[in-house]
């Protein structure tokens, strides 16, 4: 398909890249009330799903970013804008990230596919008719991997994903720059308590020692990621969980909406090339948008919702 000309124009006031992904990560608030659910898993640990329903056949499944949450304000927005809008909702929590510390030593990655997969086959038993699946940056890598590793029910009519880091590998030496120190230490400083509580849970299989030496994304998934989920190393590791090699396999219409100044994302992140072949993959690259940004001015709905919609409607049988 064509690159998608983007209609998205940001606020004068946010007037650079960090500005953009920063302020309404800060400042923005969302209202709503959820309903949880507990979903066991096969393997003895568990997901905590976050619904709004009112009885509806069509239902969005919404995944978050690292170190997110169903309560994160790209998260709610998009769930309380599709649920105005006449749908269920559904904002599952990755595992570890919903306020409890999962039971098993893992926690959660952009590659764990298995999980979305619980999530969706739990939802279609459910008898929805029609599922669109809606990713931001890690749950829009690991939703766009989840459609090019397998066939999907005919239930899932589309997915729309918003800033996504198509290659770990370079999006992880982006992120470990000087320019984006602020993001960096932002996320150790999470991911730190969560291994904190890892190693109290576990303390003959990980230990919380000496975190603080770790400064680039590279040393915590060589050092945590890697062998907690059974990979060899953290170049093992970006290469099987990334979503760039499953893009062609997609066999359903995909909205990817990377901005063109996202600061976490590297050249290896836009898939034009691909996009200008590809049947179903549609690239929308607005020239601004930051990373989970595309504010509006003077609005409370985001655009990402808008947008998100939008192709949800358009992909309507």
């Amino acid at each position: 398909m064509p690159l998608i000309q983007s209609a998205y124009k940001a606020p004068f006031y946010l007037f650079n890249p960090h500005l953009e992904t920063v302020v309404p990560s800060l400042f923005r608030k969302v209202t709503g009330a959820y309903q949880r659910e507990r979903l066991e898993l096969t393997d003895g640990d568990f997901l905590d799903l976050d619904w709004m329903q009112q009885q509806r056949d069509k239902l969005v499944i919404i995944s978050h970013g690292l170190e997110g949450n169903s309560e994160r304000h790209y998260t709610k927005g998009m769930a309380t804008h599709f649920f105005a809008n006449g749908w269920d909702a559904l904002a599952w929590n990755c595992r570890g990230c919903s306020g409890e510390m999962n039971r098993l030593p893992r926690f959660y990655h952009h590659g764990a596919t298995e999980d979305l997969a619980a999530v969706v086959d739990h939802a279609i038993e459910k008898n929805y008719k029609h599922i669109v699946l809606v990713g931001f940056s890690m749950g829009g890598s690991m939703t766009l991997k989840y459609l090019g590793e397998r066939i999907p029910s005919e239930v899932i009519k589309s997915a729309i994903t918003f800033s996504v880091p198509c290659d770990l590998g370079s999006s992880a030496t982006e992120l470990d720059k000087p320019k984006n120190k602020f993001y960096l230490t932002r996320f150790l400083k999470k991911l730190e308590k969560k291994i904190q509580a890892k190693a109290k849970q576990f303390p003959n299989l990980l230990s919380a020692k000496n975190f603080e030496t770790i400064t680039t994304f590279r040393e915590f998934d060589t050092r945590y990621t890697a062998p907690v989920h059974g990979f060899t190393d953290a170049t093992d590791f970006y290469t099987r969980a990334s979503c760039n090699p499953h893009l062609e396999n997609i066999k359903l219409p995909v909205l990817l909406v990377n901005a063109n100044n996202d600061p976490f994302l590297p050249a290896a992140c836009y898939p034009i090339e691909l996009a200008k072949q590809h049947t179903n993959l549609y690239l929308e690259i607005p020239g601004r948008g930051g990373h989970v940004g595309f504010s509006l001015a003077g609005n409370k709905t985001n655009w990402m919702e808008v947008r998100a919609l939008e192709f949800a409607l358009h992909n309507h049988p």
